[in-house]
């Protein structure tokens, strides 16, 4: 398979610079008139896929929480939906942020990463606050297959910073030291490795060295917070500068908030992916 890198960078050309969220809470259900089950989860799951894809998104996001917390039912649409979007030819990053050592990493591996993995997906969140290296059975995975990862350094929520913006015993922040370890998985690849990062839109500014190293990283950036939670093209901008080739802004909230008529949704994942087109120039 080719590496994710470049079937993104494809996406970026292709499509949009947006990825839209799949995120059935119990909330978001209701709001559309759907009952909190795994019938409802397919019914939103399917809405927000077919919009993504005829809006023109670059990818879906699926919050793997909202799926898990109905058992195996869930876990069941998930694995549909996951399948239907490859059928498409849609990129799938899946939200679960897992991160842990040894054995257990490599179990969290094979069960996103792994060529024949129900569970298979093109991209997954991950944690790396047991250390970037206890990330290496996921970060090999995704070598071997062609998919890729997105890390966490800098996340939208305000508790995040006091972990991410301390410093390390190297002397730099936490959060910076993951775009450094990111850059250097990423080293020559083009047209972009496979490494992401995930960097809150919410964020407001890098620090000097953060700001620095974010223009090494030649790796995608996975960017939440667009819509719902206050960013738009402004501060994508003024946070990713010379980098924002690389971002792949994320929607949610805003888009599901259109359904679930199916053009009301689809209008509202296009006004999002034209709101972030800038991204591409």
């Amino acid at each position: 398979m080719m590496p994710f890198g470049e079937r993104l960078a494809t996406a970026f050309r292709e499509r949009s610079h947006l990825a839209v969220g799949i995120d059935p809470a119990a909330g978001a259900l209701g709001a559309w008139g759907l009952p909190d089950t795994p019938a409802g989860l397919e019914r939103f799951a399917a809405g927000i896929l077919e919009a993504a894809w005829e809006g023109g998104a670059a990818a879906i996001k699926p919050q793997a929480a909202f799926f898990e917390r109905h058992g195996a039912g869930g876990i069941g649409v998930l694995e549909r939906l996951l399948a239907r979007a490859r059928e498409m030819g849609l990129l799938t990053i899946l939200d679960v942020k897992r991160g842990d050592i040894g054995s257990t990493m490599e179990g969290y591996a094979q069960a996103y990463l792994a060529a024949t993995a129900p569970l298979a997906a093109d991209a997954v969140t991950l944690s790396p606050y047991l250390g970037f290296g206890s990330l290496r059975p996921a970060l090999d995975a995704a070598a071997r297959t062609g998919r890729g990862v997105f890390v966490l350094a800098f996340t939208s929520n305000p508790e995040g910073l006091s972990v991410q913006r301390a410093t390390s015993p190297a002397g730099i922040a936490v959060g910076d030291a993951m775009i450094q370890a990111a850059a250097a998985a990423n080293a020559g690849a083009t047209p972009m490795g496979s490494v992401g990062l995930v960097i809150g839109a919410t964020i407001g500014s890098f620090s000097p060295v953060g700001a620095e190293l974010i223009t090494q990283v030649n790796g995608p950036i996975l960017a939440p917070g667009v819509g719902a939670q206050g960013a738009g093209p402004a501060q994508l901008a003024d946070l990713f500068g010379k980098v924002r080739h690389l971002v792949l802004a994320t929607s949610s909230r805003a888009v599901a908030a259109a359904g679930p008529p199916k053009g009301a949704l689809v209008a509202a994942v296009r006004r999002n992916a034209q709101q972030v087109s800038f991204l591409g120039n």
